[in-house]
């Protein structure tokens, strides 16, 4: 009989257990439980049959079986799935208690990892809804024979998906759109060996998708190294059970602030990667500025950004971060960073660092309950010497289809804007390959459509910089009601400050 779990039976599986919770628990805290159930599953499963494989080996001595060269990971008896499935009450406890024990028996690469969620809070958690959740895991053997890692890691990305698309606003926390990250790995294009580095990598799909990169190529992925670093524990926590149900074993996740805290560092610098791909949080305003004016690690070589828009820290950081040779980065941003006037004068030295390979505009609408058009930012530390000096604009807003209130890049997408990235030539309305010189001339803005004209348009031939377009002055406009707005909250917040003042005098 065969017992081969189908991609469908798994994902109805997955989605049943998140179901279970409906109603009580909150959308956007179901993968602080479902993760951790699944992964826990996972591992007793697989020891189980580590365990039969371990005892056939030795014509039936389960003495064998019971070394520890036997199992990739180890569960004690009293943390098997099957004791916590005897359970009747205090079920939350039983779990949780499990889940430290394992944790504690393989200290090495499995501590912290089912994360914080509050199992014992029976006004949540009643104990015969966890009876129900164990109950539903069961109904399935997760071994590998039923269910081999890469399956098994699709089924896990379809369940973060489908938590992104149900827990709406909290979804850019721990999910970018996958489209967006394919594009991202194959303009990168992560060869065998590489070291490859997520500074907010949530839960690690920037990461996996280059090892998937490597596997639709054939080529070696086992090799290569993976790092991370997550500021949220649960979100840190999903990040490494990924890796671990997608078969990888040479990854290291870090828990903590990227810009107060970076954990990657080695011989009193930042360690360096071969590739990053990155989509830092957007212009967060709550960071240690001053600490970044003097940061001991250099990361502020291009200047300290403003308090209201952290994403040139983010952006110094990576850069500071890359190989000296072969280091390359894909960074996600908001379009502001092309043209904000507040960071003008870092996005100059940047430019002429000629470090900015290429810059591609996205269409609307790719990320979750915002029609926001992003950009990708890609850099290299050597560029090859045919594209010095020139940055490469990819006007890709229309490459974008919409179905059943999705947005994403098909393949013919993604083709044409790596195709357009490879050949670094001009092509009407699409992309051109910009001088500095004329960069310059601009004032260093980056603003797409400055110096890409739509490919209908026939008046103004793209890179004219003797008169502005309807882009620019677009552009200009947007920029300066930005400042008006910000102006006007700073008097009027001053003003009310007064009156309180003067109340109080009274």
């Amino acid at each position: 009989m065969d017992s081969r779990i189908t991609q469908q039976q798994l994902e109805s599986y997955l989605w049943g257990a998140a179901t279970l919770l409906r109603g009580t628990i909150d959308a956007g805290d179901y993968k602080q439980f479902v993760f951790p159930l699944l992964f826990y599953k996972r591992l007793c499963d697989v020891h189980d049959e580590e365990t039969a494989t371990a005892v056939a080996e030795a014509g039936g001595q389960l003495e064998f079986a019971l070394f520890p060269e036997s199992h990739r990971f180890q569960i004690p008896p009293e943390a098997h799935w099957r004791g916590v499935r005897r359970v009747a009450v205090n079920v939350g406890q039983a779990i949780q208690s499990a889940m430290r024990v394992i944790e504690t028996a393989n200290p090495d690469k499995l501590y912290g990892i089912f994360g914080d969620a509050q199992w014992t809070n029976k006004d949540r958690l009643s104990d015969a809804m966890l009876r129900d959740l164990v109950e539903h895991f069961s109904t399935l053997d997760l071994t590998l024979a039923n269910l081999p890692e890469d399956e098994l890691g699709q089924g896990y990305e379809y369940l973060i998906k489908k938590f992104a698309d149900d827990s709406g606003h909290t979804a850019a926390e721990f999910y970018t759109n996958r489209t967006v990250v394919h594009l991202m790995t194959e303009m990168l294009e992560p060869q065998p060996g590489e070291s490859i580095y997520d500074p907010t990598c949530g839960s690690g799909g920037m990461l996996l998708s280059c090892i998937a990169h490597l596997r639709r190529q054939g080529l070696e992925w086992r090799n290569v190294r993976l790092y991370g670093q997550e500021r949220n524990l649960m979100t840190s926590s999903i990040a490494r059970m990924n890796c671990f149900l997608h078969g990888i074993e040479d990854f290291r996740i870090e828990r903590g602030d990227t810009l107060a805290d970076p954990k990657f560092v080695e011989h009193d610098r930042l360690r360096r990667f071969d590739v990053v791909l990155a989509n830092p949080p957007y212009s967060i305003k709550q960071w240690d500025r001053d600490a970044f004016a003097s940061d001991p690690w250099g990361r502020n070589l291009y200047g300290t950004p403003p308090q209201g828009r952290a994403d040139y820290a983010f952006w110094q950081h990576i850069l500071c971060s890359l190989a000296a040779q072969i280091g390359r980065c894909a960074i996600l941003f908001p379009h502001g960073v092309l043209f904000r006037q507040e960071e003008a004068e870092m996005r100059r030295k940047l430019i002429e660092a000629d470090l900015i390979e290429c810059v591609l505009g996205l269409g609307p609408n790719l990320f979750y309950n915002s029609p926001m058009e992003a950009c990708v930012a890609i850099c290299r530390t050597a560029k090859p010497k045919e594209r010095r000096g020139r940055v490469l604009l990819i006007n890709a807003v229309n490459e974008v289809t919409r179905e059943r209130a999705q947005s994403f890049l098909t393949d013919e997408h993604i083709g044409r804007i790596v195709k357009a990235y490879r050949a670094f030539q001009d092509e009407a309305g699409f992309c051109r390959a910009v001088p500095l010189a004329e960069i310059r001339a601009h004032d260093g803005n980056l603003s797409i459509p400055l110096y890409i004209s739509p490919a209908t348009a026939t008046a103004t031939t793209a890179g004219d910089a003797s008169r502005p377009d309807l882009a620019e002055a677009l552009a200009a406009w947007l920029e300066s009601s930005r400042q008006v707005r910000e102006s006007l909250g700073s008097i009027l917040s001053a003003g009310a400050g007064r009156r309180d003042s003067d109340e109080e005098s009274a």
